[in-house]
């Protein structure tokens, strides 16, 4: 069939949805999008974003060629073009359409796209440099690079990973790079109050902001960070002195654990940003430049430390060694599962290299568990939806990065009558987290019945099954129950 006779409904790739898409919601969840902004979709289809970001008390408006083409096309503080690139089969309308949602942008321009992760079917059509699906629209399937390179060309521009398909384009780049950041940044929680004294207890409330910024920043503020700083320097003086009554009611140790993890956090985001051009010290939020100049003393002793973690990562067993130190996760014979709330605190070598995917990528949205291979050079990122309400929860989806080809492969479980199940979830967990001890009550009963035992039978539901069902026991709410007679 020839090109010229296809008259492709673009307007039928519009998808009905019931929540936030992923783009959109991404920027939420990074206060991108908050009360102060505007927000303007840009193909908006359907218009379910524009009203669920209106919904939330956000300026939102949008314009779609076929469901609102008299709607007005404006200027935004965060502008969308989700899965639009993807829908268009003339390439140079849809360069004109990234170009012009990019001149509509004051801060913030979301691009999303179908991504390619497996190989297409050979039964569909091909056309232009897509295919034609059955309900006779145009996809654009792009790799994950090749979208970057796409938006980076045609813009003149560096778009951030932010996801698979998704990638944010910043106006500004110290907004860019803070962005970068913020996303390697561990979350500390204040330390308690463990010796009250009369001082801490007579300046607790005027302190409290003192406490709150160390916990995020890890260091004392310098002038102008602190919203109550004039009130606290003219009690105590300075910071230091208004600090060292913090520590008398606090454990100086915990305040020291939250410095060395901000550093860490530091080298982690500096190490990936040696793949890009590294930001020059002026482009960097000045809270930043703070931090570096707090933990490192200058910007050039930052990058050394970091690049000497990053390059160390190309010796031989360098990450084999690091996942077999870690005491985190848990460790099989070629690999170590890390859950992903744990990401922050495992060896800045493991986090670095971890990034050296996610910088590609972003963050894998959903994912639960972490898998470093330490026979391969891979990463997969597993889905347990249900892992915090199943004791045993079965693989959904695996998503596995290949470093030496950069390959990016997704594997989905759904549909299998026997998929594989976890185990010992507490072992993938560090004991802060909300169900360690429920999840290790289970392990310490199914260990004492024996269920555990047999490693190479459970690995599966099927297996895990007939293991329960030969013990007579079943398990609910992650507590072990004997199977009454009759009902075996």
């Amino acid at each position: 069939m020839s090109e010229s006779y296809l008259e492709i409904e673009r307007h039928r790739a519009a998808i009905a949805r019931i929540d936030i898409s992923r783009p959109v919601r991404l920027a939420i969840e990074s206060a991108l999008i908050n009360q102060e902004t505007t927000f303007f979709d840009y193909g908006c289809g359907y218009g379910g974003d524009v009203q669920r970001v209106a919904n939330l008390g956000y300026t939102s408006t949008g314009w779609d060629p076929y469901y609102y083409p008299d709607a007005s096309i404006i200027a935004a503080d965060v502008v969308n073009l989700g899965y639009v690139l993807n829908v268009i089969e003339d390439p140079q309308e849809r360069r004109e359409s990234l170009i012009k949602a990019w001149e509509l942008t004051r801060k913030v321009l979301i691009v999303a796209a179908q991504i390619l992760i497996n190989a297409p079917s050979k039964t569909q059509l091909a056309y232009s440099d897509g295919i034609v699906t059955r309900r006779n629209t145009f996809q654009k399937y792009y790799e994950q690079e090749e979208l970057k390179s796409y938006i980076d060309e045609v813009l003149n521009v560096d778009a951030v990973p932010v996801a698979l398909g998704v990638y944010f384009v910043f106006r500004d780049e110290t907004e860019k790079e803070n962005y970068k950041a913020i996303r390697f940044f561990s979350r500390s929680s204040t330390p308690r109050i463990r010796i009250p004294s009369k001082r801490f207890e007579d300046y607790q409330e005027l302190l409290a902001p003192l406490m709150a910024f160390f916990t995020k920043r890890g260091r004392l503020p310098v002038k102008g960070e602190l919203s109550n700083e004039q009130e606290l320097l003219s009690e105590f003086g300075n910071f230091r002195r208004a600090f060292s009554v913090v520590l008398q009611a606090t454990d100086e140790a915990e305040w020291d654990a939250i410095a060395y993890r901000r550093s860490l956090d530091i080298q982690v985001y500096l190490a990936l940003t040696h793949f890009e051009q590294r930001p020059s010290w002026h482009k960097l939020a000045p809270e930043m430049r703070h931090d570096i100049k707090a933990f490192f003393g200058s910007y050039e002793e930052a990058c050394a430390v970091a690049d000497q973690k990053l390059f160390s990562l190309g010796q031989p067993r360098v990450v084999q060694t690091a996942c077999e130190k870690s005491k985190i996760g848990k460790h099989t014979r070629g690999a170590l599962y890390v859950h992903v709330s744990a990401l922050a605190e495992i060896d800045a070598l493991l986090r670095i290299y971890e990034g050296c995917a996610s910088r590609t990528i972003g963050r894998v949205d959903g994912a639960t568990l972490i898998k470093y291979c330490t026979d391969k050079p891979q990463i997969c990122y597993l889905f347990y939806p249900d892992f915090d309400t199943d004791p045993h929860p079965a693989l959904k989806a695996s998503i596995i990065i290949d470093f030496l080809t950069l390959k990016i492969t997704h594997r989905d479980y759904q549909t299998r009558a026997n998929p594989p199940i976890l185990h010992r979830k507490e072992t993938f967990v560090t004991p802060n987290y909300p169900y360690y001890e429920e999840f290790a009550k289970l392990t310490q009963q199914e260990q004492q019945l024996g269920l555990l035992k047999q490693k190479s039978d459970i690995g599966t539901r099927e297996g895990w099954e007939k293991c329960l069902a030969a013990h007579g026991v079943e398990i609910r709410r992650h507590q072990v129950y004997q199977v009454e007679d009759g009902r075996r």
